[in-house]
């Protein structure tokens, strides 16, 4: 199995990535192999709604996004770990998100697990955590929980490692999404995916 971890933070060896070492610690052991992709200290556009996805299946904008496409697209499970601006996931990783997973609009995500969690001087955690969670919930990803509000506490480097619940909450979450991912895949070899109807879409109506 594996899990394409996100760090959306722009200071390598922050403490958004020593919150991901702690998990993908605990994916080695269950098993699991992982792959990161460091996408905060990288010049993303946000998308424009061109609709060119649609027609190539993949974003007119040929970047980092792109790239990390075919590799959502092979693992069973998506972590995301964002530091908080102004109450929110820091912009570079909300336009990230938003291009892969529309320009991905066409690639069946159902049932991959997704987990996130959010890093903060002292503000902000939970409201980015429900921010994060939203493109999971909108594509058929069941969302692993930890034992609270996934998020971890630290400003300065390093200072995420002196947070001792917030690295719990990192293992404990890493642990669960591990069971998650391995009994979605018993269900799926027993009893396959989900019947899907037709779409209906229903716009707003004047």
């Amino acid at each position: 199995m594996k899990v394409l971890t996100i760090c959306g933070s722009p200071r390598p060896g922050g403490n958004t990535a020593l919150a991901l070492d702690e998990m993908e610690n605990v994916f080695a052991e269950e098993g699991i192999d992982c792959e990161r992709v460091t996408v905060g200290g990288r010049d993303i556009r946000g998308c424009i709604a061109c609709g060119h996805c649609f027609e190539h299946g993949r974003c007119v904008f040929d970047d980092i996004v792109n790239e990390v496409a075919p590799k959502l697209a092979e693992a069973d499970g998506l972590v995301v770990g964002a530091p908080v601006y102004y109450g929110s996931a820091n912009g570079t990783v909300s336009a990230f998100l938003d291009r892969l997973f529309y320009s991905t609009g066409g690639q069946d995500k159902t049932m991959k697990v997704g987990a996130a969690f959010a890093v903060a001087r002292r503000g902000g955690t939970s409201a980015t955590y429900d921010e994060l969670n939203k493109y999971f919930a909108i594509s058929g990803m069941p969302i692993a929980t930890g034992q609270y509000w996934n998020g971890v506490f630290g400003r300065e480097r390093g200072e995420a490692a002196e947070d001792a619940e917030g690295m719990q909450q990192m293992r404990t979450l890493a642990r669960n999404m591990a069971f998650l991912m391995k009994s979605v895949a018993l269900g799926r070899e027993r009893y396959g995916l989900p019947v899907k109807e037709p779409f209906q879409r229903t716009n707003f109506i004047r």
